[in-house]
């Protein structure tokens, strides 16, 4: 990359990049570690890409303001997991595994956010799997095919084939708040919609839901600030 860019007080220092593949000028905030990329195509000038990167500061700002409050996924540390900060220990493993209180790893400090998501889509879609079969034979309904995803929007949905979608960072919620949203999507088999009736089929299958709603609404923004990059 070579230069570097300085934007706004206190400075924010941008690393710039030039590609002849690059059809435009582009910002780029890394996930795991903050740094600020400016990409120019061949033909653009540094004066066109600093006065770029200047119309961009605020943008730039909010995006590190969240990565503030970024966890990363590192040896030792910890990740969420069913509500409670599971600590991250490297061990003789072959693959990531609870024993004795603690998610052990194998040895390998480059892809332990990748051994810890790895072990945490496994983990959701056997909790996940289980409350949508306990649910539909509730509710008497059969859904079509389950799919995991790392979505932002929704914690889940349910298409008009009965197929479900929910996001695997679910798994890192306390469980009851995890039963909850297999609840409501199960519950969609019902009532493709929001009205009463659908919210009585939630309650019904799932007594109790608004703690678990409360929490996720309070709280799920914490679990999209674990990251994964290059996971």
């Amino acid at each position: 990359m070579g230069e570097t860019l300085r934007v706004g007080n206190p400075p924010i220092d941008i690393a710039l990049r030039r590609s002849a593949r690059a059809r435009r000028m582009t910002l780029r905030v890394s996930q795991l570690d903050g740094r600020v990329t400016l990409t120019l195509p061949g033909h653009v000038s540094q004066r066109e890409g600093l006065r770029f990167a200047r119309s961009r500061e605020a943008w730039l700002r909010g995006h590190l303001s969240d990565m503030a409050g970024m966890q990363k996924v590192l040896p030792d540390g910890t990740i969420p997991f069913e509500g409670r900060d599971l600590p991250i220990t490297p061990a003789a493993v072959r693959s990531a595994r609870i024993e004795d209180g603690v998610l052990l790893v194998p040895r390998d400090p480059a892809r332990v956010a990748q051994r810890v998501a790895a072990f945490l889509k496994l983990a959701a879609r056997d909790r996940l799997a289980n409350a949508s079969d306990r649910h539909a034979e509730a509710l008497g309904r059969k859904y079509g095919r389950i799919t995991l995803r790392d979505t932002r929007s929704r914690w889940g949905s349910c298409s008009s084939a009965g197929d479900l979608m929910y996001s695997w960072r679910l798994v890192m919620a306390p469980p009851e708040v995890l039963d909850y949203v297999a609840a409501h999507e199960v519950a969609h088999l019902a009532e493709m919609n929001h009205s009463p009736a659908f919210w009585a089929v939630v309650a019904r299958l799932c007594p109790g839901y608004g703690g678990p709603r409360k929490w996720l609404r309070e709280n799920g923004s914490r679990l999209h600030r674990v990251s994964f990059e290059g996971a």
